[in-house]
């Protein structure tokens, strides 16, 4: 999934905090007034002011629910004037009934979870552009604003068309599919590389598989969304009904692409093994190849479906596919491959910082030109940034990353200290 989701309450702090003491007063100033400021809200639905009981997961309530918290602080983000404000992501420090009466309240707005005119021509529009005699079909999702879709975003594509120069790419994206995606994309389709930025039709996605009844759940209020922002289970979800549909390959977009992916087939990547034995003890889906309705695809639905738990970071993506692939990754027939440590993920989350930073003694030269080697002349195929932990590195001139970027993009964009 885009990062630019995990990252966004980590974003809103620090929108805040040189505000607080203004925005303090602004809470508590609504507290005060809260009956004035609800009876000047737009008329809510009409389950908000019924008194008619209503079931929530099979339990028999009355959803005497008040707004005023959920109202206050819709009011106090407006004043974070915060451009990544994202739909999707719950207020904070609710119940799970305020957070049921919220999501149903948001639901009209979520149109990423409904079809229309525009995104029932999504089936064509892929079919179209995929039969253009693509080496490799590539699919990346970002569902955040295309404003926030920077240079380093950027980078990842730069890379896998300097590795996969007849490759197509697919960006699933309604903010991208636009005037300012075009812009953001125009480097890369002016050297003819194909791409696409395409608005999601979810409904079809999911049509004929186990997910179908899960996003019935949720468009009817049902389903509890959890209090893990809803745009990254919905990234985790689309990737593997992409896949189902029309087979390929999923990048995140915190990627730099090293080498060509067109001899690997049905392989998922190891994030970490155990140091004895040597066996994977977690995978990741930040990449994923398999061939069209793979059987381990639906499978990865349905544990989607089945399982959803919105309150755990992670547990409807990786925790899925290791969970998922310990079951049933070696029935028969699925021909499924581990991937070693090295293919994606060569540099944990907690050491890449060291990519970033100019060697400064003799020691840290010799490192460097180690690590370049084994990146070069290994079975790293891409290597994972793990965005939420370096998008704020400068990358200094010299660095293992600048040497990198230099010797595996087509465009080279200046990203230095960006």
């Amino acid at each position: 999934m885009s990062q630019k989701v995990f990252d966004y309450r980590l974003l809103r702090r620090t929108v805040k905090s040189p505000i607080f003491t203004t925005l303090a007063f602004v809470a508590i100033f609504f507290f005060v007034y809260a009956d004035t400021i609800v009876s000047n809200l737009p008329m809510p639905p009409a389950f908000l002011t019924s008194t008619h009981e209503h079931h929530l997961d099979d339990h028999h309530t009355t959803e005497t629910v008040s707004i005023t918290k959920l109202a206050i602080q819709e009011k106090i983000d407006e004043f974070t004037n915060d451009e990544f404000l994202d739909p999707l992501i719950p207020p904070d420090n609710v119940t799970k009934e305020e957070r049921l009466v919220w999501f149903r309240r948001k639901l009209p707005e979520l149109e990423i979870l409904q079809s229309n005119d525009f995104t029932q021509k999504f089936h064509g529009r892929v079919l179209e552009f995929l039969n253009n005699g693509c080496s490799t079909q590539f699919y990346m999702i970002w569902l955040s604003p295309a404003k926030s879709f920077g240079k380093r975003e950027f980078l990842a594509m730069d890379t896998l068309f300097n590795s996969h120069p007849k490759g197509c790419l697919i960006i699933i994206s309604r903010s991208m599919d636009s005037e300012l995606g075009y812009r953001i994309l125009k480097p890369l389709l002016d050297r003819d590389f194909k791409i696409l930025a395409i608005t999601p039709d979810l409904p079809f996605l999911v049509k004929n598989t186990p997910a179908e009844s899960w996003l019935d759940e949720m468009k009817s209020g049902r389903r509890d969304p959890g209090n893990i922002p809803l745009s990254q289970n919905l990234s985790n979800l689309i990737r593997l009904a992409m896949l189902y549909k029309y087979g390929g390959v999923y990048l995140d977009t915190d990627f730099i692409i090293l080498k060509d992916f067109s001899g690997l087939r049905n392989a998922v990547g190891a994030q970490s093994i155990d140091s004895k034995s040597k066996n994977w003890t977690r995978l990741n889906g930040a990449v994923m190849i398999f061939d069209i309705h793979h059987p381990l695809l639906r499978d990865f639905l349905d544990e989607f479906a089945s399982t959803y738990n919105g309150n755990k970071w992670g547990y409807n993506g990786p925790y899925l596919v290791s969970r998922v692939i310990e079951k049933v990754g070696s029935t028969p027939g699925y021909n499924l491959t581990i991937l070693p440590l090295e293919a994606f993920y060569p540099v944990d989350w907690n050491r890449i910082g060291r990519l970033y930073t100019k060697p400064k003694t003799d020691l840290e030269s010799r490192w460097e030109e180690r690590m370049l080697n084994e990146l070069h002349g290994g079975e790293t195929y891409a290597i994972h940034l793990w965005n939420k932990r370096s998008r704020m590195l400068a990358i200094e001139e010299g660095s293992v990353m600048a040497r990198l970027i230099s010797e595996n993009c087509v465009i080279c964009q200046d990203i230095y200290a960006s």
